[in-house]
């Protein structure tokens, strides 16, 4: 980091974080507690937590619960490396997918399951939960206190081209909008949000299942490498080119909620 700043004076410096996030059962203060609490826990000895990532480099020390629960397994290091870790930073970057659904119970936060039957991407650990965009910034503002960016949101689905030679992809285009229109809400509520950034422009490999889920805005025909772009492509240059202005006025409506005429 010293030798970053040392080299570009003016560079802005951040730490980008898979965040693991909880939004609230309902409107309740207990859920909304419940849900914050959650997201900062170290709930198992797994490497899925937020605090375990960031707290050492935001405040210069690891998370009391999550020292309490590796306890005998961590591992010694000398103060001066806790030091070293927390370096002044000009922004968090987060990656927000998803987030559990969480309530207030007898003995702390209860983590509730997926509904059979409810919307959820083409890879399965991802359903359709728009307001991580906005429990997410605003729950790592409460905590940190930093900018942020939002360095990945995006959405898999199993894109083809049509009869008609286009690509339509209608879900990742509800997917964005929904999620825009939560992150709007968390910069109303006072989240310092300064960008936003899809994943991703073109389908690609993806670290877990290869070339099997899309996420780009470009379909890519991985046999012959041509870029095609998707519905998506044009609706999300639309929202850049009127700077947001497309979003105004329209509310999210819940995701299962159906409708009819």
């Amino acid at each position: 980091m010293g030798a970053l700043r040392a080299t570009v004076p003016d560079a802005r410096v951040g730490y980008v974080l898979a965040t693991q996030l909880c939004r609230p059962a309902t409107d309740s203060a207990a859920d909304l507690e419940a849900a914050r609490a959650a997201t900062f826990a170290v709930r198992d000895r797994t490497h899925w937590n937020n605090t375990w990532w960031t707290d050492p480099v935001v405040f210069g020390a690891y998370p009391a619960d999550g020292l309490l629960r590796f306890g005998a397994d961590m591992p010694r290091f000398p103060s001066s490396d806790l030091a070293a870790m927390r370096a002044p930073l000009d922004f968090l970057g987060l990656n927000i997918y998803r987030a559990e659904t969480v309530r207030a119970g007898a003995t702390g936060p209860e983590l509730l399951p997926v509904p059979p039957g409810y919307p959820r991407s083409g890879v399965d650990w991802q359903p359709i939960t728009p307001d991580a965009m906005y429990y997410g910034p605003r729950f790592f503002h409460e905590r940190y206190g930093l900018d942020q960016w939002i360095t990945e949101s995006g959405l898999a689905t199993r894109d083809q081209v049509f009869l008609d030679g286009r690509v339509h992809d209608p879900q990742r285009i509800d997917y964005m909008h929904r999620n825009l229109l939560e992150l709007r809400r968390a910069m109303r509520d006072g989240a310092p949000v300064k960008g936003y950034l899809a994943w991703s422009l073109l389908d690609n490999f993806e670290w877990a299942d290869g070339y099997k889920q899309r996420f780009g805005l470009v379909y890519v025909d991985y046999q012959s490498q041509r870029r095609l772009p998707k519905d998506s492509y044009a609706w999300y240059r639309a929202l850049i080119t009127s700077r947001g202005e497309s979003l105004a006025g329209q509310h999210a409506v819940p995701v299962t909620q159906v409708t009819a005429d």
